[in-house]
Order: structure tokens, then C-alpha cells, then sequence
């Protein structure tokens, strides 16, 4: 027991070190952004809670089922919308919700409107919980246009422009991972403290990886290019080839790529001519993080952050991770013909 070094009793929370942060900025800084976030802390806290006794209480049956009261019971991921617009409408800092949940934007009453829009999914992956699989919230923040009141163009705006971006994953612990434009730092909520503590400072994506995440059962829709790009890391002319890792929750998927490099890819196919995952709350959210780590984002063909979406549930092809290995995926889309 004495090698043991005692605990640190210097705990940086998500709110000391966002404020840490502000207090950097000087006068430029309001402290909206940090209430803003607080608030996006306390759902991820709420809904971890339910994520852990979803099964317990019934709430990954479908919604709009009754339980032995004639109550109406809500499914995980509906339930997870209304914590989080709720919350989200409660902190007075925004003006535009934007959720996977929803088909319209929500645009807040005067009576609690700021100055933030928050584009979220608020439980990716919901559909995994069955078999136990991380799961996580994903979100994006604009601060809206110096002109606006806060309307659906303050969100149609290209990623770059975010002002921060993040997610909570649930499982055998809860991480939040977040950037505000300067760098990725990841938290663990202490369930004893309910707060969560700064465990991964900056986080920084290394050049090169040894993993890779795709969806391979759709393998026979690819493109020649990306197909090409698999053959290459599968059956290396030298070295070992890369190990698959696909978890099919992108906030797991995201996370591993993250802190350990690689590349994850979910491209637009024969049969997803635009790809699958959402521009506004999944692509830019990841992209965003993933640049701010160090690592690239792109459709194959363009940076995802330099995207301006037409609508708010708009899809695009995703490729994220480690320069490196995304660099070479791009020599196979610029040298390899897209249609076979």
C-alpha cells in the first residue's frame, strides 16, 4: 500500500475548467457559454441515470405503450429529447433547437431566449441498449448571427462556425468530450460527486492508427474507391494489416478513434446516395472535435466543416481520424475512378 500515491485532492470539474477557459478570453468572455454548457452537463447527468435502469423500468419499449396504470411510457431516446429541450430551454441562453427527434427546429419564446442555437442527437446508438453497447448524446452550438433574433438560418451555417461541440457517452463509465475552439478535453462523471472531472486533457488524435471502423456488411454497395482503400489496409503490401472495430454506435465508434487513432468512415453508397449520418448534429459535432484533436474530417472529396446545409436533417458522407490514414483514403478518391 505505501508505492500507492494518494488521491489528488485538486479535482478540475467540466465547470471550473470551461470557466478557467472564459476567464482567458478576458472581456470577450459573457459566461452565457458556461451556463449554456452547464445546463448540457445536467441532461447528460439525467439521462446516464436513466440510460443505467432503461431496462429496469421498461424504457426501451416503444413509445406511445402503457404501463399497469394506463400511463403512457416513453422510449429511451423520446424521453432523452424531452430532458434535454427541456433543460435546454430552461438555461435562457438559447434561441434554436435543432434535434435528430424532432422533424421541425424548435424556436424559443422570447421569455427564454439567448443568444446560443444547439443542434443535438440526443441519444445516438439508442437502439444498441439491448445488447449493452455505449451509447451517447452528440452536440453542436452556434452562437446566432449578429443580426439575428434567432431563426433556422442561425444553424444553416457551415460547421466551421460552431462554437463548440461535444458528447456524452454512457456506458461502463459516462465521458463527456468536448471542444470550444481550443483543443479536446474529456471528462468522467464521478457518479459519488455528480460531477464530472477533467480525466483526458487534451486530447490529441496520433498521426497514424492501426484500427478501422466500417460498416462492411454494406461493403457490396461501396464505391471503388472505398472498397479499394480496405483491399489496401486488409492485404498490405508491407506491415500488419489493420484491425476492424465497428461498434455501430458513432459516438463509441468516434470516441476509440479519438483517443486511439485510425480512421472511421461512413461513406454514401449505391444504395445511400448521400450517406447516412446527419450533416448538422452527428458530421460536424465529430468533425469539429476531431479537428480540433488534430485529426481530418472529410466526405472523400471535401473538408465536412466547409459544408453549408440546405436543410437541418440533411445527410453527408463521414471520414474522420488520424491525418495519416485519412490522407491516404483521399489519394484512393482522387485516384481511383468513383463508379467501377
Amino acid at each position: 500500500m505505501s508505492g500507492e500515491e494518494p488521491p489528488s485532492t485538486d479535482l478540475i470539474t467540466l465547470t471550473r475548467h470551461v470557466l478557467n477557459d472564459q476567464l482567458r478570453l478576458g472581456s470577450a468572455a459573457t459566461g452565457d457559454l458556461t451556463l449554456l454548457l452547464n445546463a448540457i452537463q445536467l441532461t447528460s447527468k439525467f439521462i446516464a441515470t436513466n440510460v443505467r435502469k432503461a431496462r429496469l423500468i421498461n424504457l426501451v419499449g416503444m413509445a406511445g405503450e402503457t404501463n399497469v396504470q394506463g400511463e403512457e411510457q416513453k422510449k429511451l431516446d423520446v424521453l432523452s429529447n424531452d430532458i434535454m429541450v427541456n433543460a435546454l430551454r430552461a438555461s435562457g441562453k438559447t434561441a434554436v433547437l435543432v434535434s435528430e427527434e424532432l422533424e421541425e427546429a424548435i424556436i424559443i419564446e422570447d421569455f427564454y431566449k439567448g443568444k446560443y442555437c444547439v443542434v443535438f442527437d440526443p441519444l445516438d446508438g439508442s437502439s444498441n441498449i439491448d445488447a449493452g453497447v455505449n451509447i451517447g448524446t452528440i452536440f453542436g452550438i452556434y452562437r446566432i448571427q449578429p443580426d439575428s433574433n434567432g431563426t433556422i438560418g442561425d444553424v444553416l451555417r457551415p460547421g466551421s462556425e460552431m462554437v463548440a461541440a461535444g458528447y456524452t457517452m454512457y456506458g461502463s463509465s459516462c465521458n463527456l468530450v468536448l471542444s470550444t475552439g481550443q483543443g479536446v478535453n474529456g471528462y468522467t462523471l464521478d457518479a459519488a460527486l455528480g460531477e464530472f472531472i477533467l480525466t483526458h486533457p487534451n486530447i490529441t488524435i496520433p498521426p497514424r492508427g492501426k484500427i478501422y471502423s466500417f460498416n462492411e456488411g454494406n461493403s457490396m454497395y461501396f464505391h471503388p474507391p472505398v472498397t479499394a482503400y480496405l483491399k489496401s489496409i486488409k492485404y498490405p503490401t508491407k506491415g500488419k494489416p489493420y484491425s476492424a472495430r465497428y461498434i455501430g454506435s458513432m459516438v463509441a465508434d468516434v470516441h476509440r478513434t479519438l483517443l486511439y487513432g485510425g480512421i472511421f468512415g461512413y461513406p454514401d453508397d449505391k444504395k445511400s446516395k448521400s450517406g447516412k449520418l446527419r450533416l448538422l448534429y452527428e458530421a460536424f459535432p465529430m468533425a469539429y472535435l476531431t479537428e480540433q484533436a488534430g485529426g481530418v474530417a472529410t466526405t472523400g472529396t471535401k473538408r465536412i466543416l466547409d459544408i453549408v446545409p440546405k436543410s437541418i436533417h440533411e445527410r453527408c458522407p463521414v471520414f474522420l481520424g488520424s491525418r495519416d490514414d485519412v490522407q491516404d483514403l483521399l489519394k484512393f478518391y482522387k485516384d481511383v475512378p468513383l463508379e467501377g
